[in-house]
């Protein structure tokens, strides 16, 4: 046997690192993957080669994040493993030295957002958009990047870090907000005023199955990709969609998920959420490795599996074909919608309320864009959280015009009051600074 498709696997299932002994994001998640691997041969498979994880340094984190305090303070070693790992995945890609990559690495990072006061749906740094942020920076001729988010539940940290970039198109498959953490997730939520349309959210109902999930990549996944045309195409490869999950209410298959990566053909696969230890993991991240290999996955099956008991009904399917309809309407209609919201506008405001479930920590935020026509905007974030930390961050984004770049420098050189400090992200410079107040 031997794979059509170059294909590296990367593991770091972070022996030292668990929430708790018995909270669904512990160690045991990803080792009966690897046994599976290995009773099944993957290995073996010539064309299917195993990698080491790497270590994503300050800098690549401070690419992405404004880590409060500062970023040792917020994770472990682990999380700088789990983000190298995917930076390791790309490497080998973008190298040639593998045609796909899946980095099965945790802890997770899609609800990590780009302030960072603590750990929020298990997330502590955004280990995706630290891979991202490292490709354009290491690899220029990456110029478009698409992130297809299959987690059952929104990344909200992914789509917070890239709501203003309209080289990077983020797309979320996930279990309808109003049913399940983090209540976000809306076809409404569309990005920013410079990259209106680089955000798109399907919101599915519970119990939506295979033909619904397929229903949705084939009709406005990959319509909307041809449009993009993206260098690199990441799956976000969230596992909770599966019926045995026992924290969400979806019922996707692991041949369901093959099928999926087959349809999609990502570049790039990162491991997400995903807590059916043993009745889903092992033979949903088989099927994704077959897949991504260009290998028969048809005999995958998990043991038990009832395919008609967990077929969602006919008005599911008639509900996600108009939801479907609309969100592919709104896509090619997002340059005369952005004209209709944001014409006259120099600058928009918009102010979140962010809780950070997993720490107890509550924030508020106030962000405000620089509208432009030139490049994808400067922006900062006043963000003030319930550890009694108050910081301005300031984002230069990559390609930013002169105003906008000189409005960025303004912004830091110049504030003053509350606040611990000031942070700044100068992305084509790569240059991050804090100045403490």
């Amino acid at each position: 046997m031997k794979a059509l498709n170059k294909t590296g696997l990367i593991f770091f299932p972070a022996y030292d690192w668990e929430i708790s002994p018995t909270h669904p994001e512990r160690q045991e998640r990803l080792l009966y993957t690897q046994d599976q691997i290995m009773e099944e041969g993957l290995l073996d498979i010539e064309g299917i080669h195993e990698f080491k994880a790497g270590f994503a340094t300050e800098h690549d984190i401070q690419r992405v994040h404004f880590c409060v305090p500062d970023v040792a303070s917020r994770i472990t070693t682990s999380h700088n493993i789990s983000a190298g790992g995917c930076i390791e995945a790309a490497r080998h890609v973008l190298e040639g030295d593998v045609d796909k990559a899946f980095a099965l690495v945790r802890p997770p990072g899609h609800h990590s957002m780009r302030v960072v006061h603590g750990a929020r749906g298990f997330c502590n740094i955004n280990i995706e958009a630290i891979m991202v942020e490292w490709i354009r920076r290491n690899y220029p001729r990456i110029k478009k990047i698409a992130i297809v988010d299959t987690d059952c539940h929104h990344g909200d940290g992914s789509q917070d870090i890239f709501w203003h970039d309209p080289r990077v198109l983020y797309i979320s498959l996930h279990q309808d907000g109003r049913t399940l953490y983090p209540g976000s997730g809306f076809p409404n939520e569309f990005g920013g005023p410079n990259a209106l349309g680089m955000t798109v959210n399907v919101p599915l109902p519970p119990r939506t199955s295979d033909r619904g999930f397929l229903f949705v990549i084939e009709n406005l996944v990959l319509p909307i990709l041809e449009e993009f045309k993206p260098d690199l195409v990441v799956n976000s490869a969230g596992q909770d969609n599966h019926y045995s999950d026992p924290i969400t209410d979806m019922a996707f298959t692991a041949r369901g998920y093959a099928r999926l990566n087959e349809m999609l053909s990502p570049d790039i696969c990162v491991l997400e959420g995903g807590y059916s230890i043993e009745a889903a993991l092992p033979y949903v991240n088989t099927g994704i490795i077959l897949a991504l290999a260009g290998l028969d996955y048809s005999y995958l099956r998990e043991p038990g599996l009832d395919t008609e008991s967990i077929k969602e009904g006919q008005k599911i399917l008639d509900y996600i074909a108009r939801l479907t309809d609309n969100i592919l309407e709104k896509w090619h209609n997002k340059e005369k919608l952005r004209s209709e919201y944001y014409e006259g506008e120099a600058y928009v405001k918009r102010d979140k309320s962010i809780y950070y479930d997993t720490d107890g920590i509550s924030e508020s935020q106030t962000e405000e864009v620089r509208v432009c026509d030139k490049c994808p905007g400067v922006f900062k974030i006043d963000s003030q959280a319930s550890t009694g930390y108050r910081i301005l961050g300031i984002h230069i984004p990559w390609g930013a015009c002169q105003e906008c770049r000189e409005k960025g420098l303004e912004w830091f050189n110049e504030a003053k009051g509350p606040y611990y400090g000031v942070y700044l992200q100068d992305m084509d410079a790569d240059r991050y600074r804090v100045r403490l107040l």
